[in-house]
């Protein structure tokens, strides 16, 4: 969902609307104009309960054949975005259609919806709409409800249908997807939640680790705002004014988040407090996770993810995992591939920033996965190939692979425990390896009024590229850990969560703990001369020694045993923390090396801790605290970050 304006308001930072997601990459190579081969139609689809829902629909001019539907559903609009201006009406059409160009060249019927609440349809909407809430307010609704209604207005209504419907959507459009096929019609087919959200807390787009996300949220909300419905308005979209070239320096200035929100205004604020006012996991979050609701699901689905997607990197390993274990014998697969959020819908997917992947996955994804996927549940074309349970992209060797589940049965857990002077390695320490002095831990002291930068370089918004962003910066700094292996002298490939295992103190009553997994490359790595890192915007840099994020992520400490009830720490008592940074499929090559770094915090990816335990959305400037935290490495305080690795093939 985060931040959303790219696609969905057209502006920086983006989501897909109905046609919109890939017009720029493939309208240049379609074969003729949209409004030459599809004639356009909008409907108001009454439901069960009254409401009417905003349709467009695109017909093929092509009568002779029947065509299967291809749905989406959005709160981004169902109009068409033309001359910087969003627009109604049947004379305006896209440049394109669908997924992809393969879609409207081969012929769907495509469907796009406003969902209650959005736009050009009634009703209320809802956050994530919460699927089980007992006692709905009028004109709130269920979206497997919407999506089973529609999909029988269609079928009657709607002539040269061959009764079969497929629905697909990225971000919020790929939570309606996995939501929309709950207690499903027969006639839906085939369904594709891509990045969808799953759990706005638990490490999707508003919490990671109890921790606020507090750059994209703020991007996001200052451009997503509530409006009386039905309306077109607002027309245009609008950027957020910062003032400043760099948000970190924006969010400082302001600190606390009662600050920060009240630079906004009431519009931007309706949407953005809630996130802030519900710091636990409490049923406001509860109630509007849809992994738990994920049954009777009938149609095929093709859950879809990117490696480095920095809103939604939870959402589709929960919506799989809810969709093997809550509907046996379903026919279900998952890919996930080199990609930011919505990467695989744009672009070629050859590079991210600095990073190379030696092939062009978005396109091949498009074209040997999505579209066959589709032509077989909606028109029985059988495919080339047999698409797996689970295709991944593993990164650092940059190939594909298959598997039977995830993680792969053959990924066994494995510990690197840190080490005095920054040693990394699989041994656990002893007492002749913690340290000559015997303190056997590693000390910094965390300052809220300079906070740890999650880039090295300004920018405003959270620049796609970050999460595979050069650490070198945060490496060199007093308040940062850094713990390395020595050369590697095999691949070592990672395929499974991440989840650090730390014992830690902090002489304040919270803190905040981010481990970060880096992939260190070696000094002789090859660097092409002035080259940057895309349209991201790092600046150049040599690639010897470049230091790969290849995952990271914060605990809120006062989280450390339940995200419900928070629990402050007694200051300079030894804790046990432990919690799972995400998924990863990397391998760390031959002559590289790995790397771990600890701190405390994160700026302004997420809020700043005042490191006294109280509710940060009421801290004010005098609660936030230096602090002094340590991270055990003696025999039986052995902190270390837990790996699933694949044993080395031969």
């Amino acid at each position: 969902m985060l931040p959303a304006l790219v696609f969905g308001f057209c502006l920086a930072a983006g989501l897909a609307s109905p046609s919109a997601a890939i017009a720029a990459d493939s309208a240049k190579d379609s074969k003729r104009p949209t409004r030459e081969a599809y004639t356009k139609y909008e409907y108001r689809i009454p439901m069960r309960d009254g409401v009417q829902l905003f349709t467009v629909v695109y017909v093929p001019k092509d009568s002779t054949r029947s065509y299967p539907f291809l749905m989406q559903r959005t709160p981004y609009s169902a109009g068409v975005r033309a001359e910087g201006e969003l627009r109604y009406g049947v004379d305006w059409l896209p440049e394109s259609l669908g997924p992809s160009r393969e879609f409207e060249e081969a012929g769907y019927i495509f469907v796009s919806q406003d969902v209650r609440g959005r736009y050009m349809s009634e009703g209320v909407w809802q956050e994530m709409t919460p699927h089980g809430k007992a006692t709905p307010a009028k004109g709130e609704g269920r979206e497997s409800d919407d999506m089973y209604d529609t999909v029988a207005w269609l079928l009657k209504n709607i002539p040269n249908n061959n009764g079969k419907v497929g629905i697909w959507g990225i971000s919020y459009p790929g939570f309606y997807a996995a939501a929309s096929v709950i207690d499903s019609h027969p006639a839906i087919k085939a369904a594709s939640p891509q990045a969808p959200i799953a759990d706005l807390y638990m490490g999707d787009d508003s919490y990671h680790g109890g921790a606020f996300k507090l750059a994209a949220n703020f991007d996001f909300y200052a451009a997503f705002t509530a409006a009386p419905n039905p309306t077109p308005l607002p027309k245009t979209g609008s950027e957020f004014d910062y003032g400043v070239a760099d948000g970190y320096d924006y969010f400082l200035k302001h600190r606390t988040l009662a600050n920060i929100a009240a630079t906004m205004t009431d519009t931007q604020r309706e949407l953005f407090m809630p996130n802030i006012e519900h710091d636990t996991y409490d049923s406001f979050w509860k109630e509007r996770a849809i992994g738990p609701h994920i049954k009777n699901v009938k149609a095929a689905v093709l859950t879809v993810g990117g490696w480095f997607d920095a809103e939604d990197a939870a959402g589709p390993f929960i919506v799989h995992r809810a969709l093997e274990a809550q509907n046996k014998g379903g026919n279900h697969a998952l890919v996930v591939g080199p990609w930011v959020h919505g990467g695989w819908a744009r672009g070629d997917g050859a590079r991210l920033g600095h990073v190379k992947f030696d092939a062009k996955t978005s396109e091949w994804f498009r074209r040997e996965v999505q579209f066959p996927f589709f032509e077989q549940h909606l028109k029985g074309v059988k495919p080339g190939t047999t698409l797996a349970p689970v295709t991944v992209f593993e990164t650092g060797s940059n190939v594909w692979r298959q598997y039977d589940a995830w993680p792969p049965k053959p990924a066994k857990a494995r510990t690197l425990y840190f080490g005095a002077n920054g040693a990394l390695r699989w041994q656990q320490p002893t007492a002749t390896t913690t340290t000559t002095t015997g303190a056997g831990f590693d000390e910094y002291v965390a300052d809220p009024a300079r906070p740890v930068p999650y880039i090295g370089y300004p920018a405003l918004g959270v620049p796609r590229e970050y999460m595979v962003s050069d650490q070198r910066f945060a490496a060199t700094r007093p308040d940062v850990l850094v713990y390395q292996s020595a050369v590697l002298e095999e691949d070592v490939t990672v395929a499974g969560p991440v989840t650090p295992k730390l014992f830690v103190s902090t002489s304040g009553t919270d803190a905040d703990w981010v481990v970060k997994l880096i992939d260190v490359y070696p000094a002789s790595f090859p660097s092409p001369a002035g080259e940057r890192g895309g349209d991201v915007g790092p600046p150049a840099v040599s690639l010897g020694g470049f230091q790969q994020l290849v995952r990271g992520n914060p605990l809120r400490g006062k989280f450390r045993n339940s995200y419900e009830k928070p629990e402050p720490f007694v200051p300079g008592k030894v804790e046990p923390i432990k919690y799972e940074l995400g998924q990863v499929n990397h391998t760390f090559r031959r002559g590289h090396r790995i790397m771990v770094q600890v701190q405390s915090s994160w700026f302004p990816l997420i809020d700043l801790n005042p490191q006294t335990f109280m509710r940060i959305p009421d801290a004010q400037p005098s609660d936030f605290k230096k602090a002094t935290q340590r991270v055990y490495h003696a025999p039986g305080t052995a902190s270390g970050l837990e790996l699933m690795v694949l044993p080395n093939p031969g």
